[in-house]
């Protein structure tokens, strides 16, 4: 039997049925792969673990845990933890760890009344503890807090993200109620408040943790992009993560909805349960649609079929039946839905459907749920188009950082049409908004791609109202003459269809490049990103026009691993270059990133192009790219879209990655000069059509595949993916089948 000990930095798999797990712990020398059954586990736990290395074909060595003890962190340890936050200007990990070996329990005492005493150690200077004084003393309050938290693996991030919430008196909030963290603080999960809890005594079976661990578990669920949760799965889930009977689990549910926390409904003997936002969402989106679709509006004088002609003759086209069907049903109907993949002409349709509207003197509004989407939208149309966010005159409250919009029920977009692009990313809450902001009256155009991967959020928005057929809907099949040179376009229609692509034509696009093993794959991406591709074409720039998308996160071909990589070779270390290490990553000048969370209260600041000079918000998938790093003031600055900055400091550090290599999920809304995407056999769920044709369709000038042929061909004969749990259909069409029935009834009396 051999024992190693270290701080789990990652959990890459996870049963929570048996507690199997698959972790990273960082010892002293070196990072260890770990398997076997710990239940309990989470990151930042210090554990001894006791076992045996092994072998794996494909992983290399792993530790196989027989049994394993959380080590209680020491006083010194979270002391040093603090310090070496980065919260404190002039001390980094490196620092700190020399401060607390010095004076140990000691060090606050020092800091506190002798704090020239740092002049003992190597590499402090009167400067340094200049800085280190002034920066300290800000944080006096702040400090226990910190220390208080990191005993149960909290992050310093998140200790300042505690802090700013709930000030001086995080402690005590949490001490009366240790599950609002999981609430209140992204990043913190039920278990490191239930930890919290146990320690206060907070019997298992409280209805208080009860309740807090339902509601957790619906948002968890929820999070993966479902409205609702069956009751089956809840009570399945309850019983495994809180360990309590199935009786406990019951009462507690149904309590909850009878205090308003929760919402049951029951549909084909299924009962659905919704947290209160998600329910009412739903709701708000099916009234405001059938209100829309049901409206009489007033006939326009105008004659499509003229229009459309001389629209055709005016850019030399030739609207296909379809293309022309959706044009008139803008212009006949209340709200419409206009579907198709690449190459059928949506933004020539957007096009042509604005310059009726405009002629009409009609005022129509274009938007598109992220900033990259409505970006394309006005080069594509040479008008302005917004997002979503900004069209709603997205704000922030000043009481708990909520989104708010000044556009709504009272104060409605002032247009007569508004036209929304690349909707399939468009979750439940963003269209209940925007649909409140829509006055009866005002014709609402929705185009997007129903096969791309749907919203990250909650809710399947676009394929519900599709397949309601409560409303008009054109789906758009023929190719653009000028779109069928492209194989880009070519071979996404394919597999849609579930067929092969056609590689390696001579002159076009589309390209494979056959590899099996994985360490080959990726020196083979490296390889084209670093010089063939560049080589190939003088004018793609190696970081801002080729873009690797990768189906996973995690593993050889993850886009972690690779993006370490990649930085190596794209944006090497160098003196003259400041860098900042967070966690396991280095933030250096010049680094593309992105942003892995809607951000609604980030400032931002505008460095070139029209519009408003500030604002707020940075959202899930915007990319940029860091521009400087201020080492005494802790902060990170980046620029996206060559023309907003944003300042990061340390707590918000934790939502950004590097972006060398994105998953294809997080490619959404954006497009790409040249795509290269690693193809290898992986969970079938993942690994499924939906995916690669999300992932070929980022690109605009070439495709390249490297990989196994085999992989290719199981994701385009798997077309199997996540159901998403969703009422929205449902709801349209249950109203939509009982108005048709009083119809059919009054027929019959009359």
């Amino acid at each position: 039997m051999q024992e190693v000990q270290g701080i789990v930095e990652d959990i890459i798999f996870q049963n929570e049925e048996n507690g199997y797990v698959v972790a990273r712990i960082k010892s002293e020398k070196e990072n260890i792969t770990i398997v076997g059954c710990i239940p309990y586990i989470s990151e930042n736990l210090n554990l001894r673990l006791s076992g045996e290395w092994v072998l794996h074909p494909n992983f290399g060595q792993q530790f196989k845990v027989i049994s394993c003890e959380e080590i209680v962190p020491s006083s010194t340890v979270g002391i040093e933890k603090y310090l070496a936050s980065g919260i404190i200007s002039g001390i980094g990990p490196v620092t700190a760890k020399k401060i607390v070996e010095k004076f140990g329990e000691k060090t606050l005492e020092i800091l506190d009344n002798n704090i020239e005493r740092l002049k003992e150690i190597d590499g402090i200077g009167k400067k340094k503890i200049a800085l280190i004084c002034e920066s300290y003393s800000k944080q006096y309050e702040i400090r226990n807090m910190m220390i208080f938290f990191q005993t149960y693996g909290v992050s310093p991030n998140q200790c300042v993200k505690i802090h700013k919430r709930f000030g001086a008196d995080s402690i005590k909030i949490v001490k009366e109620n240790p599950y609002v963290l999981t609430e209140e603080i992204s990043g913190i999960g039920f278990k490191t408040s239930d930890k919290i809890a146990r320690s206060l005594g907070i019997e298992p079976s409280s209805p208080f943790r009860i309740q807090s661990g339902i509601k957790y578990l619906i948002n968890q669920f929820c999070a993966l992009g479902n409205t609702y949760i069956p009751l089956e799965i809840l009570i399945k889930d309850g019983i495994d993560t809180l360990g309590v009977t199935k009786e406990i689990i019951e009462e507690n549910i149904y309590n909850a909805q009878i205090d308003g926390k929760i919402k049951l409904e029951q549909v084909d003997n299924k009962i659905c349960v919704f947290s209160i936002p998600y329910y009412y969402c739903e709701l708000g989106v099916t009234k405001k649609i059938l209100s829309l679709a049901l409206s009489n509006y007033d006939d326009m004088d105008i004659d499509v079929d003229k229009e459309i002609s001389l629209f055709e003759s005016g850019n030399n086209i030739k609207f296909a039946p379809s293309q022309k069907e959706a044009i008139r049903g803008a212009v006949e109907n209340g709200i419409e839905i206009i579907t198709g993949g690449p190459g059928t002409g949506k933004t020539t349709i957007i096009n042509c459907i604005t310059e009726i509207f405009e002629k009409a003197n009609l005022k129509v509004y274009m938007g598109a749920p992220t900033g990259r989407a409505a970006k394309r939208m006005t080069e594509a149309t040479g008008r302005e188009a917004k997002t979503i966010h900004r069209l709603l005159e997205m704000g922030i409250s000043e009481e708990n950082e909520n989104l708010l919009f000044s556009r709504g029920e009272e104060a409605p977009l002032e247009c007569d049409v508004i036209m929304i692009d690349e909707a399939s990313m468009i979750d439940i809450v963003l269209m209940n908004n925007l649909l409140k902001a829509v006055s009866l009256g005002t014709r609402v155009i929705i185009v997007g791609d129903v096969d791309q991967l749907p919203s990250v959020g909650p809710g399947n928005v676009l394929r519900d109202l599709i397949e309601s057929n409560c409303i008009k809907i054109v789906k758009l099949k023929e190719i653009f003459r000028q779109s069928e040179e492209s194989m880009i376009v070519v071979n996404a229609h394919k597999i849609n269809g579930g067929e092969l692509p056609v590689f390696n034509k001579k002159d076009k696009d589309f390209y494979f490049i056959k590899c099996d093993d994985q360490n080959k794959i990726m020196d083979t991406l490296i390889a084209l990103i670093d010089s063939r591709l560049p080589n190939f074409n003088k004018k793609w720039n190696k970081t801002k026009d080729i873009q690797i998308l990768s189906p996973m996160r995690k593993g050889v071909l993850g886009v972690s691993n690779l993006n370490k990589k990649l930085q190596h070779i794209l944006n090497p270390e160098d003196s003259e270059k400041k860098e900042k290490e967070f966690r396991d990553m280095i933030f250096r000048v010049g680094d593309k990133i992105m942003q892995t969370k809607n951000n609604y209260s980030l400032k931002w600041s505008r460095i070139a192009g029209d519009g408003e000079k500030e604002g707020v918000g940075v959202f899930n998938g915007d990319v940029g790219y860091i521009e400087d790093i201020d080492e005494e003031k802790q902060t990170v600055a980046v620029i996206f879209d060559e023309e907003r900055k944003i300042i990061y400091d340390n707590v918000y550090l934790d939502e950004i990655d590097l972006a060398y290599a994105i998953t294809i999920h997080k490619s959404q809304g954006s497009e790409f000069p040249v795509v290269v995407i690693p193809v290898f056999m992986g969970p079938p769920l993942l690994m499924n059509r939906n995916l690669l044709y999300t992932a070929i369709t980022r690109a605009k000038q070439l495709v390249v595949l490297v990989g196994d042929i085999k992989a290719v061909k199981s994701m385009v004969d798997n077309n199997k993916s996540f159901d998403r749990y969703s009422l929205l259909k449902h709801r349209i069409v249950d109203i939509m089948e009982s108005e048709d029935n009083v119809i059919v009834q009054e027929e019959k009396l009359n």
